[in-house]
């Protein structure tokens, strides 16, 4: 018997450990060289790292959450000679002969009724069941007229059921369970009403939940956050998005409202210097970058990603579209590259349908802003001393204060309040 130690490898330029997230394999497995056997998870990127031999699983170093140091043994194969292992492949027992009787098995009448006319050959027919309706109960009943009707036109006593609603009260859903039970099913209350819930269920914090905790934890007590919101009338905005949609190409993607947030930004980051980079506190040093890398914040199955678009600034509308598009949609399908999830310097969250009217947005810790983004809708406003209807859409951001001014992290939103709600400028 041969063993063969698998260590972590260098999954990574300066990655030192790494998460194991889950096991494909378990002890006395038999595994293919490049067999997946473990997913690894570094920073935000999570690596499937395949079998480098032919063999038997016979150890695995960590179980899922706990991070493994790059060099240390990861797994443990048996490689054998090739030939099975008594111990891990037994030889096959062989059954029992199954007896067949000569004749067929008696059996006694009252287990399987007999129907009448009916050949004993062929299978029968399951009986039709008549609903059995039990006898009332006392007092009132309380049902919707729709209810009754339904009860009455069944032959059904509402008297007889269990309401499953507040105080008893007989609902639809109670009929159907006793016409599924072929009347001998009255309702059941739902959980929600009459059973007390006491169960306690464990969740594991692991993988890039972990990785997500770690990060909010950081952000929020080491960067004192100023938060600032504003509404932005975009009535104007959507009038060239649509215009836009409507004329382009079949190999332009369709235009949302963040690749103009995303030009608006790349466009006035640099009279906002002090909000586009990474503030390193434990070096005292603020990198101010002239790039603008801006990280979308992406809900997936797998929990939060935030894939970066890189230099915006040399984008135009339906480039910035089509790399949204590209690395959002690889996020949450779960084959983005660790290029495409790391050197942001300015983070968008967006609600979307979730709308909500504002939010308190955490920076993604070492950059120094983010901004959230909600659900335009319709809103009644003044404009020119009448009352009109507009397109507003309510933005929220945060700074870290410690190297960003509030009245600096107020103009670069009143600075893009304006390019969105005049976007021909965006293209100026």
């Amino acid at each position: 018997m041969a063993n063969y130690e698998f260590k972590l490898p260098d999954i990574g330029e300066g990655v030192v450990e790494g998460e194991v997230v889950s096991w494909h394999v378990a002890i006395g497995d038999s595994v293919s060289e490049d067999d997946p056997v473990v997913d690894v998870m570094t920073d935000k990127a999570t690596v499937t790292i395949p079998s480098p031999t032919d063999g038997t699983v016979v150890s695995l170093n960590g179980e899922v959450g706990d991070m493994i140091a790059v060099g240390s043994v990861l797994i443990e194969f048996d490689t054998g000679s090739g030939e099975s292992s008594p111990e891990k492949h037994p030889e096959p027992v062989p059954e029992e002969p199954v007896v067949v009787p000569d004749e067929p098995v008696p059996v006694e009448a009252e287990e399987i009724p007999v129907v009448a006319n009916k050949a004993p050959a062929k299978p029968t027919p399951a009986p039709q069941v008549t609903p059995v309706i039990p006898k009332s109960r006392g007092g009132s009943i309380l049902a919707s007229p729709a209810v009754r009707r339904r009860a009455r036109e069944s032959g059904i006593d509402l008297g007889s059921l269990n309401g499953s609603g507040p105080a008893g009260r007989v609902r639809h859903a109670d009929i159907d369970a006793f016409l599924a039970g072929g009347g001998t099913v009255k309702g059941a209350p739902p959980e929600a009403y009459s059973t007390k819930r006491s169960a306690v269920n464990e969740v594991k914090i692991v993988g890039l939940r972990r990785k997500i905790s770690e990060q909010m934890v950081k952000s929020a007590f080491s960067i004192p956050h100023f938060s600032y919101f504003e509404e932005v009338d975009v009535t104007e905005l959507e009038a060239l998005r649509q215009a836009l949609n409507s004329s382009k190409s079949e190999d332009h993607p369709k235009l949302t409202y963040l690749p103009f947030i995303m030009m608006a930004l790349a466009k006035i980051m640099p009279e906002h210097p002090e909000c586009n980079g990474h503030f390193y506190d434990e070096d005292g040093v603020v990198h101010r970058h002239e790039a603008v890398h801006i990280g979308i914040a992406t809900q997936t199955d797998r929990g939060l990603y935030v894939p970066v678009v890189k230099n915006v600034e040399a984008m135009d509308i339906w480039q910035a579209a089509s790399d949204l598009i590209r690395v959002s949609g690889d996020a949450r399908a779960g084959t983005s590259s660790l290029d495409d999830l790391t050197g942001s310097t300015f983070t968008i969250t967006s609600l979307g349908r979730e709308g909500g009217l504002g939010a308190t947005p955490i920076i993604n810790h070492p950059e120094m802003a983010i901004l959230g983004v909600h659900k335009a809708r319709e809103m009644p406003v003044v404009k020119n001393g009448q009352i009109v209807v507009r397109r507003i859409m309510n933005l929220s951001s945060s700074f870290d204060h410690r190297v960003i001014d509030g009245a600096d992290g107020a103009k670069l939103v009143q600075h893009l309040k304006r390019m969105l709600e005049h976007p021909a400028m965006i293209f100026m």
